[in-house]
């Protein structure tokens, strides 16, 4: 087992990781982790945009207004102050790191779109492929500083903390997929940005590496986990069985798009005052009651009024998507359905990204900041990613915890002797388990009866995931799926614990929502910390 030191440990490369791992290389040496290809992660596949207050008729009040009640009363104001208040230096600090945004044609300022939930037109973007230029431009000025150093299909297994004399994160163990090994990454800082858990649903707009290992290895640890019942499931997604969920934009609605059935009625109108603008959540149980009521396996998004010219502009990438499926936008609409999108709850943190463990910091979607509370407003979330991950980095710069050195006991501890012939039939039986009993019984509409049976069949899975990994089976595919399973109990433990409908979660039995009792974060903490030790190992 080799042993990479560095001042800071980053774990993932979306836009949080990338700027932790830009603003960490002014203070030391930075190490980042990513379990594929540096650019795959879920900023990668962002079409909408980032909500900023640009606009001189606009204001942060209204920002955060907004906000707050996407939120549904679980945000925390300060949380959404900071994030808010931020987005105007954050537009300014990526175009100069390189990020290239939509201008409004015959003005000198950039184009600002409008999507759910905002009641102004405070979204910069990049067409349709916004989170594919936020990274390239990152990218780009990561690779030029000399101090990082990034390494590729390396997968984060187990935190390493030490007790003494307070718990302490030391840096983490990490899977070499390339060469079936496992390394010692020690840090004085450790920063997990590593997206979310999409991942365990059956239909996902996340890419394949988001299976919640963030939340899972600092939960392993003791760490608190906030508001896992909270799933943003995404309500237009393009539909074809057998492909890749594809993401239809919220911006399509923003500008004009029209959800329908399959025989053309536009039903919005019946659920929210907003219509077709209505938060995410709103439209993902719309869509979700039209398709149940009808038998439906999909719902329309109709886009054939919008002059194809400005659409196919604004949206190449989407208008693309479509050509390759045969569909003519100006005769066709666009076959969409729900599916899982974005974890508002994760690993608790401060202000400044901090956790309950000293030196271990959380950015992006795998922490829960307060921003989002019960439902995330539409493209907050890369606001979010970049300012928690640059105040994380400040935090620990002011502390001085990345010139602290690792005690040597934390190498001596483990030793590994991992087996590798462990059937992939095995692993990938459970995986597909596991993906649909997430997506049937605690998907957008849940029950107790449904919960409390995917928590049983859960811990059956984790029982067989166990037996492996004390067996000493070593392989990334067995870590992702320790994950996935431990991530899949949060959420079921999270649902079954609110007794009411809020924001994302919506549950049968109590339909309306209790602020008297619940106007609250659901927090989770496992009572006893596991040894940061790896499977088929002693001390």
């Amino acid at each position: 087992m080799a042993v990479f030191h560095s001042n800071f440990l980053v774990i993932g490369s979306g836009v949080a990781g990338l700027t932790c791992a830009l603003k960490a290389a002014d203070y030391g040496t930075v190490n980042l982790v990513t379990k594929k290809e540096e650019f795959e992660s879920n900023t990668n596949y962002a079409q909408g945009g980032i909500a900023a207050v640009l606009d001189p008729l606009d204001c942060f009040e209204s920002h955060i207004e907004d906000t707050l009640k996407a939120g549904a009363g679980l945000c925390h104001e300060d949380a959404v102050r900071v994030t808010v208040e931020h987005g105007p230096k954050v537009i300014e600090e990526l175009r100069q790191w390189g990020a290239v945004f939509t201008q409004d044609h015959g003005r000198d300022s950039l184009e600002l779109g409008r999507e759910g939930g905002h009641s102004r037109r405070r979204i910069v973007h990049a067409k349709d492929l916004t989170g594919k230029e936020v990274e390239r431009a990152l990218l780009e000025q990561v690779h030029r500083h000399e101090k990082t150093r990034i390494f590729r299909h390396a997968m984060a297994v187990d935190l390493l903390v030490l007790d003494s004399p307070e718990p302490r994160c030391w840096g983490c163990i990490i899977w070499d997929d390339t060469w079936d090994e496992l390394h010692f990454f020690t840090a004085g800082v450790t920063i997990l940005a590593t997206g979310g858990l999409g991942q365990i649903y059956l239909h996902t707009t996340n890419p394949s590496i988001a299976t919640g290992d963030g939340v899972a290895m600092a939960y392993r640890q003791g760490v608190p986990i906030a508001n896992m019942e909270f799933i943003q499931f995404h309500p237009t997604a393009f539909f074809c069985p057998g492909e890749r969920t594809f993401l239809i934009s919220e911006a399509v609605r923003g500008e004009g798009g029209i959800l329908r059935t399959g025989d053309g009625e536009a039903f919005m109108e019946r659920y929210h005052e907003l219509k077709d603008l209505a938060p995410r959540d709103i439209v993902a149980r719309a869509v979700d009651a039209e398709m149940k009521k009808r038998g439906d396996s999909n719902v329309f998004l109709d886009v054939r009024h919008i002059p194809q010219q400005e659409f196919a502009k604004r949206f190449p990438n989407i208008t693309q998507h479509c050509r390759d499926h045969h569909l003519d936008l100006s005769r066709d609409m666009i076959p969409v359905v729900p599916a899982a999108h974005y974890s508002c709850g994760g690993i608790l943190t401060g202000l400044w990204g901090e956790t309950a463990i000293k030196g271990l910091f959380a950015a992006g979607e795998v922490a829960c900041t307060g921003l989002h509370g019960a439902n995330r407003l539409a493209s907050n979330s890369i606001l979010e990613a970049v300012v928690f991950g640059k105040r994380s980095v400040e935090f620990a710069r002011r502390e001085g915890l990345h010139e602290q050195s690792y005690p040597d006991n934390i190498i001596r501890s483990v030793r590994v002797q991992p087996k590798r012939d462990l059937e992939r039939v095995r692993i990938s039986h459970c995986q597909d388990e596991l993906r649909r009993l997430m997506w049937d019984y605690v998907g957008i509409v849940r029950s107790e009866d449904r919960l409390n049976r995917a928590r049983e069949r859960l811990t059956t899975l984790r029982q067989e995931v166990t037996d492996y990994i004390e067996a000493g089976y070593t392989r990334g595919d067995l870590f992702d799926l320790r994950n996935m399973v431990e991530v899949a109990e949060l959420v079921v433990a999270c649902a079954l614990s609110r007794k009411e409908s809020r924001g994302l979660h919506y549950i049968l039995e109590y339909p309306n929502t209790d602020d008297e009792h619940w106007k609250k974060d659901t927090i989770v903490k496992r009572d006893q910390r596991e040894t940061p030790l790896l499977p088929g190992t002693d001390q």
